[in-house]
């Protein structure tokens, strides 16, 4: 009897730390139930690895609020709206932890030999590693790249690198394309016009694609027979190699390698975070 009532005590003084938290996060607020409850639970005993040192759930409920505690609060509660199981979603808080404040050595990218779009003077710096016929690249970098127009703007610049898998059929043909759009100053128009007709590639295609986003035809067939083309293109493969990039995409912000979900709402709050970080802003607004 002792040890139910103790039971019961334990969860209802979960609940009431948890419910002042998840009313403050609209990611949160949506859960209800056993969902409501596993949020609750891990928001009680995960750390904010910045700007505050207690819970996230106690984080949330200082004033003023760690700006971080927001973030991370309404990213559990995105996961477990999502179903993701408790061990899955610590995994998670780990990696990107690691990712925004880990101790490894900066990459050293070429961002004089990336193809860049976005705001120079914005505070974070993308760069992503892609095959031109990986699958995932195909959706996720022109996803980046419209976002740049939305939550993105003025917080980030993406830099691409092409980095060619082997299992990729036509990735050799496909980078050297890659590569010659962006000889020619048109990579951003060719490589979204190519990732949006990634299911009917084939390395005749190509030439019709330069002609519709713009490029001489002619000149851009050149590019492909030349050895500096493809001397570039192992370039920036082997510069992806010292970096420790084995899989596409790998995204690196300010530098630093991104090991967390590569889906598009967690690498743009990422990225958000790391604006704020570099700008100084530490408190959520009230």
């Amino acid at each position: 009897m002792r040890k139910a009532i103790a039971a019961a005590t334990l969860v209802f003084a979960v609940a009431a730390i948890a419910a002042p938290a998840l009313s403050q996060t609209p990611s949160c607020e949506a859960l209800a139930g056993p969902g409501r409850t596993l949020a609750g639970k891990i928001l009680d005993t995960e750390h904010p690895y910045d700007c505050c040192d207690d819970t996230i759930s106690r984080c949330l409920a200082a004033r003023p609020t760690c700006a971080l505690a927001v973030r991370l609060a309404n990213d559990v509660c995105r996961r477990v709206a999502a179903g993701q199981d408790e061990a899955r979603i610590r995994r998670a808080l780990s990696r990107r932890a690691r990712s925004m404040v880990g101790g490894a050595p900066k990459a050293t990218v070429d961002l004089a030999g990336a193809s860049i779009v976005g705001d120079e003077e914005a505070p974070v710096t993308v760069v992503v590693y892609a095959c031109a016929r990986c699958p995932y690249c195909s959706r996720l970098v022109p996803a980046l790249h419209a976002e740049l127009r939305g939550r993105l703007k003025g917080l980030a610049r993406l830099g691409f690198r092409t980095f060619p898998i082997r299992g990729h059929e036509g990735s050799t043909e496909a980078g050297l394309a890659f590569v010659a759009a962006a000889r020619m100053g048109r990579f951003w128009d060719f490589a979204l016009l190519a990732y949006r007709r990634f299911d009917e590639f084939s390395p005749g295609k190509q030439r019709e694609w330069a002609t519709e986003a713009g490029l001489d035809p002619a000149a851009f067939a050149s590019l492909l027979e030349q050895p500096a083309t493809r001397d570039e293109l192992v370039a920036s493969k082997k510069e992806g190699i010292v970096n420790g990039v084995e899989e596409t995409p790998t995204l690196f912000l300010n530098g630093r390698r991104w090991a967390g979900d590569l889906s598009l709402p967690e690498v743009v709050d990422a990225i958000e975070e790391e604006a704020e970080r570099v700008r100084g802003v530490r408190w959520a607004r009230e």
